[in-house]
């Protein structure tokens, strides 16, 4: 068990230094090749948060660890909304730009909304689960995400950055490379220990998968969100949670069942409903008391409606 427990830590340390890494060479090669800052930060950045958990998410459906998958992505989606940006806006109330409130956020409620009749087999002519087919239809909904991105960048004058340590062009693929290296290895690690670790605990996968896995996957969110909420960057603090979560729903879940259909169970229907529940309220507090903006005390609210899920999740 002991080294169950050293190998899930080693793992998810390679996940964060990986995905840093990874951020790092590419932000510095998008640079070196004249790329703005705005267009890193709604590619690779969003990327390279996300990039434990579709390294995780990859891992664990080959090897059917369904449960795994469901409660990572869901997992990290609800730790996001709830925790990360509870913690964000507690540092600085959070000013939400229009797009967010009318396009980012609706989106995320959408595609929750959508893999939870998709996986009940809600919809006629369906599966219980994903199959192969409507991960497609969910890849071809997330293109669309991005084209409504870079459509947007098209808009945008945001000048280049000149600040920050430039890195030569030979280095920055060379962190790509050292940083992807630590996303697989990590990843392997992580799925397997967690695994035996709840073989060896008798906690089932589904549990380790919305907790330890979740939350370890999730800190790239953490600290860029908290850092730029310290920096006040309202649009990063944002948009990166927003942004994660709909890649995690969008992408990393219908690459998981690409790689092997995937099964599903109802018990994750609660997480599902806390999740869609949670879209809902942040949308509301776009419109309660400062408008268009996530209060202090909205933001104790979140944190305090995880607390709750978690304590009677784990009681």
């Amino acid at each position: 068990m002991f080294l169950s427990i050293i190998l899930l830590l080693l793992g998810l340390l390679l996940l964060i230094k990986g995905a840093d890494w990874l951020v790092s060479g590419a932000s510095a090669i998008a640079r070196h090749f004249k790329v703005s800052d705005l267009a890193i930060g709604l590619t690779i950045v969003a990327f390279g948060t996300s990039a434990p958990e579709l390294v995780v998410n990859g891992f664990a459906a080959f090897e059917q660890s369904f449960d795994l998958v469901f409660g990572n992505v869901i997992g990290s989606n609800n730790f996001n909304l709830f925790l990360i940006l509870g913690i964000t806006g507690l540092i600085s109330p959070l000013k939400v730009q229009s797009s967010t409130v009318w396009k980012e956020i609706p989106l995320s409620l959408f595609a929750a909304v959508l893999i939870l009749a998709l996986a009940n087999n809600w919809i006629p002519f369906g599966t219980h689960g994903v199959s192969r087919i409507e991960a497609g239809f969910l890849l071809l909904v997330f293109v669309g995400f991005l084209y409504y991105v870079f459509s947007q960048l098209k808009r945008d004058d945001t000048m280049l950055s000149t600040e920050g340590k430039t890195l030569k062009l030979n280095k920055s693929f060379l962190l790509v490379v050292i940083g992807l290296s630590g996303l697989i290895i990590g990843g392997k690690l992580v799925v397997q220990s967690a695994t035996e670790l709840a073989q060896q605990l008798g906690i089932s996968e589904k549990i380790i998968g919305l907790t330890i896995v979740a939350a370890g996957t999730s800190l790239p969110e953490l600290v860029t969100s908290v850092v730029a909420a310290f920096k006040k960057n309202n649009d990063i603090a944002v948009g990166n949670i927003i942004g994660s979560n709909i890649f995690n729903l969008l992408f990393i879940l219908p690459v998981s069942a690409l790689i092997r259909p995937l099964e599903y169970h109802n018990t994750f229907n609660i997480e599902f409903y806390l999740l869609i529940g949670g879209t809902v309220l942040l949308f509301v507090a776009m419109f309660t008391g400062n408008n268009k903006k996530l209060d202090r005390w909205e933001s104790g609210l979140l944190i305090l409606l995880y607390l709750i899920y978690a304590f009677t999740m784990m009681s």
